[in-house]
């Protein structure tokens, strides 16, 4: 059974945090929250979560994919961590799977692991930064290789059903698409 460690910052877009576990989940795929520090993350919109784990915790344990969700400051706090850079390294170095969602492809320019790459986010979310070594291609959900970027919380069930689909088939997607009665 694929991991999916989804980190969990303040400020973090809960539409997207939320879809992303709960789908994955569906799927029965073992996903791993883990909070940027101790005690309840309070997102963008004022709800609160809780994490299963603290990032220290378990930060190096093996992975198949890390999946960032969005949100302003979650994005950014995401970004000032050099823990997510070394998981994102090392899961890049390892051929795994990497994922980020509305301002969190931020943390993918910035880092540099996504160069030569396309990608996608939120409009304006990554105008501060040189994106001269990516290309930005404005897709609802893009996937390059191993990078899978989406543009915000009205992509996140697109977002969450590719990344099942990446790590378990078309079918496993489907299984989890059906019941949802989408249109």
């Amino acid at each position: 059974m694929p991991r999916v460690l989804i980190p969990l910052a303040a400020g973090c877009e809960e539409l997207e945090a939320v879809t992303i576990i709960d789908l994955l989940r569906r799927a029965r795929i073992d996903v791993v929250t883990a909070s940027l520090t101790a005690g309840p993350v309070h997102c963008s919109r004022g709800t609160v979560l809780l994490a299963d784990r603290l990032l220290d915790e378990i930060a190096d344990e093996d992975f198949d994919m890390i999946a960032l969700p969005g949100g302003l400051p979650g994005a950014d706090h995401l970004n000032a961590d050099p823990r997510i850079h070394r998981l994102i390294n090392r899961l890049a170095a390892a051929d795994k799977h990497v994922a980020a969602i509305c301002a969190a492809p931020k943390v993918l320019v910035g880092n540099g692991v996504a160069n030569g790459h396309r990608l996608t986010a939120f409009p304006g979310a990554l105008d501060a930064l040189d994106t001269s070594q990516v290309q930005l291609t404005g897709q609802p959900v893009e996937v390059d290789n191993k990078f899978i970027t989406s543009r915000g919380p009205g992509t996140a069930m697109d977002f969450s059903l590719q990344l099942i689909e990446t790590l378990l088939g078309k079918a496993a997607r489907d299984q989890v698409e059906a019941p949802l009665q989408r249109p």
